[in-house]
């Protein structure tokens, strides 16, 4: 993100902010992201076009975690195309269910660094907190096996056909997803550098 000045667009992080906020509509998302469910296509193409006229976003963007289904991903190219711009690539991370659930599930976050930790593939060295500062880890409400599973199946059934979809218009990259963290952020830059070429 930083080497190529492009903006990195989460969709969870800016929904788990407006439910940071207490608003409303933070409580219904809330209820929602809890029990695993997606969030309206509106919300979040809303949010995403809100953040692409961001100053931040000028040299271009990385979505994280959108489109999650075919829909989305028309309601995407239908938006960009009316920006006249368009995606240039989509990475898909394959990754064993078992193998994330147990990086889901083990995943514990400093959240004024951002510095994450897992149960069981690289713990703290004291239980639930940070190695830096000593202060207090936590868990996301949604990392849970309940909310996992519940986000999987959606996964199976309503994300899984984007392959297809983006294969379709020759911009898939699949990336192997159970390889360590450093080897995987290894293989994003190594793709990222031969598209920007």
């Amino acid at each position: 993100v930083q080497k190529y000045g492009v903006c990195h667009l989460a969709t969870g992080d800016m929904l788990r902010a407006i439910v940071a906020s207490g608003s409303k509509l933070g409580q219904d998302l809330a209820q929602t992201m809890k029990q695993g469910l997606y969030i309206s296509d509106d919300i979040v193409i809303g949010l995403i076009e809100q953040n692409i006229d961001s100053p931040k976003c000028k040299n271009g963007f990385i979505l994280d975690g959108f489109p999650r289904t075919t829909v989305q991903a028309e309601k995407l190219d239908s938006m960009l195309d009316g920006r006249k711009t368009k995606l240039n690539a989509v990475l898909e991370f394959d990754i064993d269910d078992d193998l994330l659930e147990k990086r889901i599930t083990g995943r514990l976050i400093h959240m004024p660094s951002g510095r994450t930790y897992n149960e069981h593939f690289h713990p703290p060295k004291k239980a639930m907190t940070d190695d830096a500062t000593g202060e207090p880890l936590m868990r996301r409400d949604d990392d849970n096996v309940s909310a996992l599973r519940t986000r999987l199946k959606s996964y199976h059934t309503q994300t899984a056909p984007l392959s297809q979809y983006y294969a379709a218009k020759s911009l898939l990259c699949r990336l192997d997803a159970s390889k360590a963290a450093d080897a995987v952020f290894k293989d994003i830059t190594d793709f990222i550098a031969r598209t920007k070429k």
